[in-house]
Formats: C-alpha cells, sequence, structure tokens
C-alpha cells in the first residue's frame, strides 16, 4: 500500500475522531504528533503571487516539491524551503511524486490552470488553484465536475472570500439589506498591464526560462522580451489571459455572487474598442442579464474597466471616503462594488469590500448570521486544509459549487468582448445562441501533450 493511501486513511480517522486540527465552528484539539499527519505539498508556480501561495500553504503543511518555468526563481525558492525535489515541468513533477504529494497548488499564467488541475485531481490530489479557476468556460464546469467525482478538497485562491467583512455585508443582502437588487455594478483601474497592441519583435528566449513549458498547451508563438509575457504581460493576449475581467472580477464579483447566487446569466453584451483577436481591448463596458433564479429576483449586472466607471450619479447619498496618501478620497474608490435594491444601496470600497462598506437609505442595519472562517493567519488557506480532512465542510470557494460558477459567470464577459456586441447563453449547455463561431472561445484546443 502506497504512503500516499496510508496518509490519506490517517487524516481520515482524525477527522472522523476529530483529533489533532481545527475545524471551523468547533474546537481547538491537541496537535497529533504523528508523521503521516502532516500534508505534503507539491507548489506549481512558485514566483509572483506563487511565492505567497507557497508561504500560506507552508504554516499548514510540508513543501515537499516545487515546480517552476524559470530556474531563477525555481532556485530561490528551493533554496528557501529546502526542498530537494525541483521540477520545470508540472507533469514530471506529478508522474515521479505521484505516492508521495497529497496536494497541489498552481499558482501560473491562466491558461494552465485546467490542465495542471485536471491532472492532479485525476490522481486522487486535493487542489488549490489560483483565480480566475480557468481560462475558458467549458474548463470551468469541467474541473467542478471532476472535483466532485474524484471526492477531492479544492479550493480557488480568491482569498478574501474568507473575510468578514465581505461575508458579512453578502448575508445582509441575502437577509433584504437593500431590499430586490435591480442593479450591481462592478469596477476597477484594471488593466495595468499593456493591452490592445499588436505582438513586439522576437527575442531569444532567457536560459533561465523553460518557454515551451510555460506556453503549456497555448498556441506555440516565439518569445518576445521580458514582462510581454513573461513574468507578468501575459494577462493582456487573448492565447493566455483573461484580461482585466478575468483578473480581478473573482475578486470584486466575489460579494455580489455570495449574496445574489449570480450564476445563469441569460445574455451578456459588450461595449469596448475594436481588437485584434490577439490581445484583450484597452478598456471595456460589459452588461449581464440574470433571470429570476430559485425565488431571486431578475437583476442586471454592470462591469467597467479600463478607466470606465459608473456614473457619478449612482453614489449620490454616499459618504464613505478611503484614505489614500494621506488624503481622503470620495467615491468611486478605484474599484468597488455597489448593489442597488428597491430600499436601499450598498457601496462596498476596494477589490475586496477591504476599504468600507456604507448602506444608503432609510433603512436599519441587519444583523445577518455568516458562516465564520478559521481563525489566525491564513484562513483561506486554513479553510482547504480543514476540506482535505473532513470532507463534510468543504472550503467556500470550492470547485463544484463557489468557484467554477462565479468563473463560468465572469469567463462570460469576454465572450462579449471578443464579439463586440450581444450573446444570448444557454448555461445549462454552455452554448452561444445567435453566434456558434464563439465556440471555440467557450472550449479551446490543447497542444499535443496536455488535456483536461
Amino acid at each position: 500500500m502506497s504512503l500516499l493511501t496510508d496518509r490519506r486513511r490517517f487524516l481520515q480517522a482524525s477527522a472522523a475522531a476529530g483529533l489533532g486540527y481545527w475545524v471551523a465552528g468547533g474546537l481547538h484539539a491537541a496537535e497529533s504528533r504523528s508523521p503521516n499527519e502532516n500534508i505534503q505539498l507539491g507548489c506549481i508556480g512558485v514566483g509572483g503571487k506563487g511565492k505567497s501561495d507557497v508561504q500560506n500553504v507552508s504554516r499548514f503543511g510540508k513543501i515537499y516539491a516545487l515546480c517552476d518555468v524559470d530556474s531563477t526563481i525555481l532556485d530561490g525558492m528551493a533554496r528557501s524551503y529546502k526542498t530537494e525535489h525541483n521540477f520545470s515541468d508540472y507533469r514530471e513533477m506529478l508522474d515521479r511524486l505521484g505516492d508521495r504529494i497529497d496536494a497541489v497548488t498552481i499558482s501560473v499564467p491562466d491558461h494552465n490552470h485546467a490542465v495542471m488541475a485536471s491532472k492532479a485531481m485525476k490522481m486522487g490530489k486535493h487542489v488549490y488553484c489560483q483565480k480566475p479557476l480557468t481560462h475558458t468556460i467549458w474548463e470551468a464546469r469541467r474541473l467542478g465536475e471532476i472535483a466532485r467525482e474524484k471526492g477531492v478538497a479544492t479550493q480557488m485562491g480568491n482569498q478574501y472570500t474568507a473575510e468578514v467583512a465581505m461575508r458579512k455585508a453578502a448575508y445582509q443582502i441575502r437577509a433584504g439589506q437593500v431590499g430586490n437588487v435591480k442593479e450591481v455594478h462592478v469596477w476597477t483601474d484594471r488593466p495595468i498591464w499593456p493591452q490592445g497592441g499588436n505582438r513586439p519583435m522576437i527575442q531569444p528566449v532567457p536560459a533561465t526560462l523553460n518557454w515551451d513549458q510555460w506556453l503549456g498547451p497555448a498556441p506555440f508563438r516565439p518569445y518576445a522580451g521580458a514582462d510581454i509575457y513573461h513574468p507578468f504581460g501575459w494577462r493582456g493576449w487573448w492565447d493566455f489571459g483573461t484580461g482585466a475581467l478575468g483578473d480581478m472580477a473573482c475578486h470584486t464579483c466575489n460579494l455580489p455572487f455570495m449574496a445574489l447566487n449570480m450564476r445563469d446569466p441569460s445574455a451578456v453584451e459588450a461595449e469596448c474598442p475594436e481588437h485584434n483577436g490577439d490581445s484583450y481591448p484597452p478598456r471595456s463596458k460589459i452588461k449581464f442579464d440574470f433571470p429570476e433564479l430559485n425565488g431571486r429576483a431578475a437583476f442586471t449586472m454592470y462591469w467597467y474597466d479600463g478607466g470606465n466607471v459608473p456614473a457619478i450619479e449612482m453614489f449620490k447619498g454616499v459618504t464613505l471616503t478611503v484614505k489614500d496618501e494621506g488624503a481622503e478620497v470620495p467615491p468611486p474608490w478605484k474599484s468597488g462594488v455597489l448593489l442597488v435594491g428597491d430600499k436601499a444601496t450598498m457601496y462596498a470600497a476596494g477589490d475586496y469590500a477591504e476599504k468600507g462598506i456604507q448602506i444608503v437609505g432609510d433603512v436599519k442595519e441587519l444583523e445577518a448570521d455568516y458562516p465564520r472562517a478559521p481563525a489566525g493567519a491564513s484562513p483561506h488557506e486554513k479553510e482547504w486544509f480543514d476540506a482535505m480532512r473532513d470532507s463534510k465542510k468543504p472550503a467556500t470557494s470550492n470547485f463544484p459549487d463557489y468557484a467554477g460558477p462565479l468563473t463560468e459567470t465572469i469567463l462570460l464577459g469576454n465572450l462579449a468582448v471578443w464579439k463586440r456586441g450581444r450573446v444570448e447563453w444557454d448555461p445549462r449547455h454552455l452554448k452561444p445562441l445567435n453566434d456558434p463561431s464563439l465556440a471555440r472561445i467557450v472550449r479551446c484546443d490543447y497542444r499535443d501533450g496536455y488535456e483536461v
């Protein structure tokens, strides 16, 4: 019997007996001393956001293996965590260490999320994947299906899902704080990387970068210099990223998604400049139509990026200011959410509602019960580890029930951006009804050697 199986049985037995692990709403029991209790992690993508992801999960498990296509980044992290198992190809890491890794973190460009997460889950690994969960709508649906089939613990890295202010506000909306929500307005200061241009001149691939592995399932293209694609500029290219919408909406749309079960839109429409189908346009405004769902009233969501913001009239009565470099900045802050109901309006400033929340209208603030996240450092990641030990307590942002549907909803906006118009949508079958040519954006092809 493999070490992995032994370790899994121990973890399940510990959870059933209530030993050695904090679970939400429970008590802090004495820690078990068994070495088998220590969850062993393989971390894919360890620079940028990956660096903090590795740091956060290292509080709860052992960093057993690291994988990164950039040897400079990989070598530095290997020294920090004293890992002996270091790879540039995630497939090699999983194939060679499949019986010694319990869980995997994925902190890489969007286009690689689904191929990495699906391989790990099919091997029975628990998976933590950065937002947006996937590069395409079909991938988001499929990862949720695989996670459910395999019974693994999953979580998407929209870390402020665990924050008290956001959860409280979402459950106040559920309880009727602003009445029936009619409109949701969400805006961001992204993109903060170039969008809307053409491919630059070809440059030699640095000796420290495994460019073929960086491309992964995407169509081959030549390397083009530092920050054009790697390590940051990739977000603005259709083959690799999901633009400003994909980058930030898993954060800024988190509150309304939790509050309104914001899934299964029937149509989406975009206004944006022309684009070349290679790089996202520099700005967009997107309208999502949500029909009534399980008793929740129909409403419309409006998304703004690239300098677009809601009309100033929308902020009438909002007095919440945000301190920035010593000055008090009036609304709207550079990112945030407005939920407009038939009784009141809620304004949440910041990417994560972290800059303050104000209820505008002649209503009393409601006391709403909401699920508490684990106490202490890295509560979001702690939820994932709790779920590994007790399958009856999945992390809030797990793939099947939350992260997958949230990502499906968000990425639908990019269909309308590609079309620069309106898309009628069949959410059950993931099918654009008025433009069959968009099917290749819903589900893309992969290079040989990669699959979901």
